[in-house]
């Protein structure tokens, strides 16, 4: 008996897509393609915003910041996904099940904080434009970053160190494409419940400051755009941040129908079509809705693209004398 609990408490099976055998092939197709064009997409703008000075602002810096944790949420998850669907026993381990669901919670708690923040900056610079420079310093960017980062790390370490308290010795079959932790607590034999509350407790708790946050910045935003004589910048904020609040929406309605929820732990139906909202979607729209909408972004790639070109004829040129 000993030895049977030892090997189902240490690995588990995620079933994923196997409903549907015949959608194997396309499936797989079609997320190896979001997954590709996420990284390049999420990678290419940290790597865009790092190498130009003009995009060392703190817009750009939460953004290349968002940028870099949605990739880390596509590799915790997408490459696992993508091997299991031509693995034949898709098997976990206890420990890399921990692993995947700490990177992935890492990734989705500093979203919301990093989304706050942005947000909040927006508000500066469309409300208080004349103090945006004060009120934005580098230093305070530096610290929403920080404590973005910080308050990411600790809620995905609460929550590891009260699944590792669960004994799970009945079915070891996880019901779902990546390692959540909904669906751990109901393959748990011991009771969830304080892991339940406290999971209410911290979700609710980290959804509702930033939620706040975020509205009360575009509730701001949105009177002052109003009351802007100029139509031509009033439909360039409110273009803007309209597109910025549907992403936003989005991910926040998402994350709040699976983890907010007190009954969401009973209702492992309707886990998948939800997850692959706030896992692959959103990472993958993210950096069309808040880089190829920026004019002053692509403005920077269109210049990058011509200087590389010309460098390109040069050594042509060069090559040709030789």
């Amino acid at each position: 008996m000993t030895e049977e609990n030892y090997s189902v408490t240490n690995e588990f099976i995620l079933v994923g897509f196997t409903d549907h055998p015949e959608l194997k092939i396309p499936l797989f197709l079609v997320f190896s393609v979001i997954y590709l064009i996420t990284m390049v997409g999420n990678l290419g703008l940290v790597s865009l915003i790092c190498m130009e000075r003009r995009l060392h602002t703190p817009m750009y810096i939460f953004l290349g910041n968002l940028a870099l944790m949605d990739s880390c949420c596509s590799s915790a998850i997408t490459p696992k996904m993508l091997e299991n669907f031509f693995s034949v026993d898709r098997r976990i381990s206890l420990y890399k099940c921990m692993g995947q669901f700490y990177f992935f919670c890492l990734a989705e708690t500093a979203d919301c904080f990093l989304l706050a923040a942005m947000a909040y900056d927006r508000y500066v610079a469309i409300c208080n434009p004349l103090q945006y420079h004060t009120m934005m310093s580098r230093k305070f960017c530096l610290q929403m970053t920080i404590g973005a980062y910080v308050a990411g790390n600790l809620n995905p370490m609460i929550e590891v160190g009260l699944l590792l308290r669960l004994t799970f010795c009945g079915s070891h079959v996880i019901k779902h494409f990546f390692c959540d932790i909904l669906p751990l607590y109901r393959l748990s034999c011991a009771d969830p419940y304080i892991n339940e509350l406290i999971l209410f407790i911290l979700a609710g708790s980290i959804q509702i400051f930033t939620i706040t946050i975020v509205l009360g910045s575009y509730i701001c935003i949105l009177f002052t755009i109003f009351t802007m004589k100029s139509k031509e910048g009033r439909g360039k904020a409110l273009s803007t941040c309209t597109s910025h609040f549907l992403s936003v929406s989005i991910f926040y309605g998402s994350l709040l129908f699976m983890y907010a929820r007190p009954s969401s732990v009973n209702e492992g139906d309707k886990d998948i079509p939800v997850a692959i909202f706030y896992t692959l979607v959103i990472p993958l729209l993210n950096p069309f809705i808040y880089s190829l909408r920026n004019k002053e972004v692509i403005n920077v790639m269109k210049r990058r693209m011509k200087k590389k070109q010309f460098c390109n004829i040069l050594k042509q040129g060069s090559s040709l004398e030789k």
